[in-house]
């Protein structure tokens, strides 16, 4: 990290408004943007759709693997696969589910691990969906970890700034060294 970083995820680029604003930006979360910040720009409001809309999407997605269960009947497969499809589906939703609730609280400590589990998490997309539901109860999901990394940021960034008073070329040489000797 240089001199001028800030906490993963945050930039000091210019927001849309034109002006440049000192210290770290939010990062924004899907859905809401920065208004998780203030709780302003009709952040309530969209944390209900996300509520709703995540529920209506697990709730598909169910009627659609229920009807790929009727076509593995019609095709007649046999119990043993039937079974197999059912108990894959549950344990990557389980799998999936607790990965996409982790990754709200923290960071994953290895992204390359996280990367391999994606293909899993796309086959367990309803238990991503039913974290996704669940979380937006409570606050948008990925919100707690992104205020903390923020306002970590920002009192570091205060610190910073603070400790950087007056004109350093001004300062006295330090004790034992006399300026013009070598």
């Amino acid at each position: 990290m240089s001199e001028n970083s800030e906490a993963p995820g945050t930039s000091s680029a210019a927001p849309s408004g034109g002006t440049t604003t000192p210290g770290p930006q939010p990062e924004p979360l899907r859905f809401f943007g920065t208004t998780w910040v203030d709780h302003d720009g009709g952040y309530g409001l969209r944390r209900a759709a996300v509520t709703v809309g995540s529920l209506v999407a697990a709730v598909a997605s169910c009627f659609v693997l229920r009807f790929a269960y009727q076509g593995l009947e019609i095709a007649e497969v046999g119990s043993l696969v039937g079974m197999l499809v059912v108990l894959m589906f549950a344990v990557c939703s389980a799998i999936a589910f607790r990965k996409t609730w982790e990754g709200f609280t923290r960071r994953p400590a290895d992204p390359a691990g996280d990367d391999r589990l994606r293909g899993l998490k796309s086959i367990g997309f309803i238990g991503s969906l039913l974290a996704y539901f669940l979380r937006s109860f409570r606050e948008a999901p990925g919100e707690k970890l992104r205020r903390t990394e923020y306002e970590v940021a920002l009192a570091r960034f205060v610190k910073r700034r603070s400790s950087r008073t007056g004109n350093p070329a001004a300062r006295k040489a330090p004790k034992g060294k006399r300026p013009g000797r070598r």
